[in-house]
């Protein structure tokens, strides 16, 4: 009995032995690695691939290992440094790989691939405390065959598991900051969409070659998949925009062409087509182009409806007031040389009612201010009508019918027979001809109104003044002008804003050079300048006889063979060597076709101008400019109201 105690005793304290020593050596081994590197989750950076590790279990890399770091020599790894991992999921197991897992098996494999796989520990612990980064699979490989890994160790890298949509996009660097991943995500923010108009393009390939086209079932299931795709496409043009179905649906297609490539397999025939799909684009876009060209001059040379409705109730509350009505304020200032007096040629109303708004605001002393308006027969009394129910304060106002100018007929001017003359008339009316000229503006019919050409005539309009600024209705005025008054011309009768900053507003882009008339009296290299806002010294234009010097160059331009549009060629010509340079702060150009225009140079400007087709009047105007027209236009006034002009 006595034995049999000590027979059991003596099996306890084996079995105790048996299960406790495993522990204990365990619980050291594991203490021991710990107090060299405690393993810490990183939950810093989501990580967008998982590790799949096969059997047999040979290298493996932390989630985090990104970059290739110089190799140590084997020997200079310490013994109780080992690899942490994050747990990694294994097909074949349900386990989680500890230190000591890793560190058997790597003692069974040879001693060649142990110092290998030590290297590259090394090397990814050599900046103590630095956080083990994800290692691509391309890193990994070109480490171990660096190191002359065989065929059969390379086998058992990481594998990295594609993440929702297919990205098998490989990092090779540390991680890298939050605001770089987000610029690459925005640059890929349209790859999707980009890849199912490409798939589009191919399909309608396949629709139109002979070996795909005589397939029945396949130009079926291709027409399908191409209003899938157009379907789920639509107007998007981020991969956000596009639906759940997408992916889906890109499969298909891919499929699809898939097999329409196995049926056509003849890469001549598809770069043929493909050319012919070139050359059919850009011949559409030709069309388009010309097409919107035609469209904006149309629109350019049409009146909004409200527009022509204002003039008309205009006129009828006009013809109701009795002759003391009718009558301006402030008529002793018109013919007073030492004011500041504005020349203005318009039939515009609204324009005209701006730029006096605009002038009077920024007007130090407004009552030394006079505005001389020249209308037609057809919008003189509401011209005048407009301007008696808003009168600019102690400004004087001054509107002329050009119908009484009795001096001015064709026998005097050569440019008002012209514009009679039935050759004129044909050349800008007749449209089925206007495939002769290439640009459409040539034919805009407003320049047959001598409100056009008026500008050659100030001083037989105004003969008592010295000076006058000329002003197109199509700008806005910003700041005080009265310093122009005393700007020193230097015996020039032309102060003018040069704006030859770019090609097309020098000389020979409005001058016909073939002709030895223009070739031989002018350089087409010279700087242009603009109508809008110029400074003219009447008395200088008499001792100079301008007016003489404009009729000799309109006559020798009868047939339009030294020019041919509008006012600003002759002006070039007539006011040849006869103009000052003014500062470029005095009147900025290009808001009527220019949308990139410098605000800041907009700002500083004394006198902004809408030169071009996109009138702020107009809806075609270009949206961010509108509104430095439109705050001097008073749409709650009960004319603009009862003809719906909107802002």
């Amino acid at each position: 009995m006595k034995n049999m105690n000590n027979m059991r005793k003596a099996v306890l304290c084996l079995l105790l032995i048996t299960v406790l020593s495993p522990i204990l050596l365990f619980t050291d081994t594991f203490s021991s690695s710990s107090s060299n590197h405690t393993f810490t989750p990183t939950t810093t950076t989501t990580l967008e691939t998982t590790v799949l590790l096969k059997e047999p279990i040979g290298s493996v890399y932390s989630d985090k290992s990104v970059e290739s770091r110089p190799t140590k020599p084997a020997d200079s790894v310490q013994e109780n440094e080992v690899l942490q991992l994050h747990p990694v999921k294994v097909e074949h197991k349900n386990r989680v790989l500890s230190t000591t897992t890793i560190g058997s098996t790597i003692g069974h494999a040879n001693q060649q691939n142990g110092d290998t796989i030590r290297q590259v520990t090394d090397a990814i612990h050599s900046s103590e405390g630095s956080t083990v980064n994800v290692h691509t699979d391309a890193a990994v490989k070109q480490t171990l065959q660096n190191s002359h890994i065989s065929s059969s160790t390379r086998e058992t890298t990481p594998k990295l598991q594609l993440g929702e949509r297919g990205s098998n996009q490989e990092e090779t660097g540390d991680t890298k900051p939050q605001n770089v991943k987000n610029s690459n995500q925005v640059s890929m923010s349209n790859t999707q969409v980009q890849y199912l108009k490409d798939q589009l393009i191919r399909a309608k390939v396949y629709l139109s070659l002979t070996a795909t086209r005589n397939n029945a079932h396949f130009i079926r299931d291709l027409r399908q998949r191409i209003k899938e795709v157009q379907r789920v496409l639509g107007d998007s043009t981020k991969d956000s925009e596009l639906p759940r179905s997408t992916r889906d649906k890109l499969k298909a297609m891919d499929q699809t062409l898939a097999k329409g490539k196995q049926i056509q397999d003849d890469c001549a025939a598809m770069v043929k087509k493909l050319r012919a799909i070139i050359h059919s684009t850009e011949e559409q876009l030709r069309v388009h182009r010309k097409q919107t060209t035609f469209l904006s001059q149309l629109t350019a040379k049409t009146l909004p409806k409200g527009l022509h409705c204002l003039p008309l109730r205009l006129s009828t509350e006009y013809y109701a007031l009795n002759y003391s009505q009718k009558q301006f304020p402030h008529q002793e200032k018109l013919d007073d040389p030492e004011l500041y007096h504005y020349a203005l040629f318009s039939d515009n109303i609204l324009a005209a009612a701006v730029v006096v708004n605009s002038t009077i605001s920024h007007a130090k002393d407004p009552s030394k201010h006079v505005f001389h308006i020249v209308t037609d027969r057809l919008n003189f009394a509401a011209m005048r009508m407009w301007f008696l129910a808003n009168q600019p304060g102690k400004a004087a106002i001054h509107v002329q019918n050009v119908e009484e100018f009795t001096w001015l007929n064709s026998s005097y001017s050569p440019v008002l027979k012209q514009l009679g003359s039935p050759s004129m008339i044909d050349y800008y009316f007749k449209t089925h001809r206007a495939s002769s000229d290439s640009n459409l503006k040539f034919r805009n019919p407003k320049y047959l109104s001598i409100l056009n050409h008026l500008r050659f005539y100030l001083p037989e309009i105004f003969p008592k003044l010295k000076k006058v600024l000329f002003l197109d209705d199509d700008i806005v005025v910003q700041k005080d002008l009265s310093a122009l008054w005393s700007t020193d011309l230097k015996g020039n009768v032309n102060g003018a804003v040069e704006n030859c900053g770019e090609n097309f507003h020098r000389f020979d882009r409005y001058l016909n050079f073939s002709n030895p008339l223009i070739s031989k009296t002018f350089d087409p290299h010279a700087c242009g300048w603009a109508y809008g806002m110029n400074i003219f010294d009447l008395d200088e234009w008499k001792r100079q006889n301008i007016t003489e010097v404009y009729h000799t160059w309109q006559k020798l331009n009868h047939d339009r063979q030294l020019w041919k549009l509008g006012t600003l060629p002759p002006g070039l010509i007539t006011f040849w060597k006869r103009t000052f340079p003014l500062d470029r702060s005095w009147h900025v150009l290009g808001l009527g076709y220019n949308p990139n225009v410098n605000s800041r140079d907009i700002e500083r400007a004394a006198v902004i101008h809408y030169n071009g087709n996109m009138k702020p009047w107009l809806e075609i105007a270009i949206s961010k400019f509108r509104h430095y027209w439109s705050k001097y236009v008073d749409y709650d006034h009960v004319y603009l109201r009862e003809c719906n002009i909107n802002p």
